[in-house]
């Protein structure tokens, strides 16, 4: 019993430091997060204000491993390039320490349950006024206060008297230090969050259950293992995604692998820097380590950035499936601890704007048919066409699957709303494609079967199809964006343009067909007026989607 106790309240402690850390992030990245992680994918290219943006996303959200799988995601998606992400990379690599400088002052200055048992209590009953209107506010208030707990729980544990046998490594020599490298490595690679771990060194040495020496050297090798969130977001990504993941990897080993060579200057330095020096708080200490090691870090290789954006290069290359047109693929990602409904949601909305500019390039074939009826109008695009259209319904397909996998997140009302009007717009995107093709493939059946048209008829059809184009580039402007209701009545004035013209067109047609025209051809006249008009169709129908986005 004497073993198994303190055991069974390591592994409680744990859970509530753990639990109450996602949970105080959750609840920060819910309330917040989509503003600051649509600030990630804006981002412009200069270097500083991208570290700057990495920096005040992971202080915030208080996980450098969620803002890293955000940018490896963003890059995959082509919302954000390989350079803007190397920026972001190292500013949330500094803002990560701000975990262990909250730990060491305000978890042992005080006696901690004192504090944080009513921290909890208070986010708790926030949670349930106003039919949960300070949800998540409550759970970063309650997580707050269960990280609190479990250091309250680890401190009685961590402690000589119950696993001093456990933890007795009190040698300052090269082999120890060896140890507490690979020990910070594998636990951080474990539990996925550095801050954490350094939670866990910051009770262990101010228990005295670790050396100053010892809590460094885990300290840093924290630093390696904290990269398997990059690694594991990056499988299946693009090159680039796994070159920015890569990039993450080679900030963390090449700055730890400085501070090993030049370990006891580096803990002097450290020892200096900090208010006291030797006499000083041994928690304080170590955070200033964390900090002080990111940000000599950064500052050594933020002029490297270039360097190390073509090192990523030489070291990935882009795969052949990658420069040539391929099937289109939309992977979920998923990584426990670390997923963002947020994160997921801009991504879709990346892949249906292109989904946007897929269709809209398949229109202007319509104009191209109609103004240039010849042999060559087929053998141009009918083939070409044919593998956008498919090429389309597969990203209907991944992206409605994508959607699907979202809604298995811990996602808001909100976010399920817009869940549901992404799926009915990629539908209405999809069968705008359809009609796309098929008004393509009537003209080109008209090519091939030499259908005469009076040439007043094909001009009639082009300012038609101008209106819808017009309609089409009005929702491409707007895709992924709430329509105003002013903007909406332009939309119904679009929608009632398109109508009145099709009537007309109809009833020119009927008349033809009355006094004796060509049958097949007049027939085929209306089907084609009829698929544009489906176009228009489909057009408002993503408008008022977009009323409620």
């Amino acid at each position: 019993m004497n073993v198994v106790t303190p055991i069974l309240q390591l592994i409680g402690s744990l859970g509530f430091l753990l639990y109450g850390m996602k949970l105080m992030s959750d609840g920060v990245q819910n309330s917040a997060g989509e503003r600051l992680q649509r600030a990630l994918s804006v981002l412009t290219g200069n270097r500083f204000y991208s570290l700057l943006t990495g920096l005040v996303v992971t202080m915030i959200i208080q996980s450098s491993g969620a803002t890293t799988v955000m940018v490896v995601t963003f890059v995959n998606a082509g919302l954000m390039s390989l350079v803007q992400s190397v920026g972001v990379i190292f500013g949330a690599n500094i803002g990560t320490t701000i975990t262990a400088w909250i730990v060491s002052i305000f978890g042992f200055n005080f006696k901690i349950s004192a504090f944080a048992i009513p921290v909890v209590g208070i986010g708790y009953f926030l949670s349930i006024l106003k039919k949960g209107a300070y949800k998540n506010w409550s759970e970063a208030i309650m997580g707050f206060g269960m990280l609190f707990l479990g250091l309250s729980g680890l401190s009685d544990v961590f402690n000589p008297e119950q696993l001093g046998w456990l933890f007795n490594i009190q040698s300052n020599g090269p082999l120890a230090i060896l140890i507490g490298f690979f020990i910070g490595i594998v636990i951080t690679a474990l539990l996925h969050s550095s801050s954490a771990f350094s939670a866990i060194v910051i009770t262990m040495a101010f228990n005295g259950l670790v050396t100053w020496d010892m809590a460094a050297a885990m300290t840093l090798g924290s630093n390696v293992g904290s990269t398997i969130d990059a690694i594991l977001a990056a499988l299946g990504t693009s090159a680039d995604a796994r070159r920015s993941a890569l990039i993450h990897v080679m900030f963390n080993v090449f700055g730890t692998v400085l501070a090993l060579i030049f370990f006891k200057p580096f803990l002097n330095l450290v020892t200096f820097l900090t208010p006291g020096g030797e006499a000083s708080n041994i928690a304080i200490r170590i955070s200033m380590l964390h900090t002080v090691f990111k940000t000599l870090s950064t500052v050594v290789l933020l002029p490297l950035q270039s360097v190390l954006v073509r090192l990523s290069n030489r070291i990935i290359k882009d795969q052949e499936s990658e420069v040539a047109a391929g099937p289109f693929k939309l992977e979920f990602i998923e990584l426990s601890g670390k997923e963002s409904a947020t994160t997921h949601l801009i991504q879709v909305e990346k892949a249906i704007a292109d989904m946007t500019d897929v269709v809209t390039d398949m229109f202007d074939k319509i104009q191209i048919g109609v103004t240039k009826r010849n042999p060559e109008f087929i053998e141009n695009y009918e083939d070409e066409m044919s593998r956008v259209e498919d090429y389309a319904d597969q990203m209907h397909e991944q992206i409605t699957h994508y959607l699907i996998k979202c809604q298995s997140l811990h996602v808001t009302d909100k976010q399920q709303n817009h869940i549901s009007n992404m799926i009915q717009i990629t539908d209405e995107l999809e069968n705008m494609s359809d009609n796309c093709f098929a008004t393509i493939m009537l003209i080109s059946k008209s090519i091939a079967k030499k259908m005469e048209f009076q040439s007043e008829d094909m001009e009639r059809l082009l300012p038609y199809i101008e209106l819808v184009r017009q309609f089409l580039q009005f929702i491409r402007i707007n895709i992924n964006k709430q329509i105003t209701p002013e903007k909406l009545e332009l939309a119904v004035e679009l929608e009632n343009g398109i109508d009145a013209f099709r009537k007309d067109l109809k009833k020119v047609a009927r008349k033809r067909l009355e006094g004796g025209a060509n049958v097949k051809a007049e027939l085929l006249y209306i089907d084609i007026v009829r698929k544009i008009e489906n176009i228009g169709d489909n057009c408002f129908s993503i408008s008022e989607s977009l009323t409620n986005w």
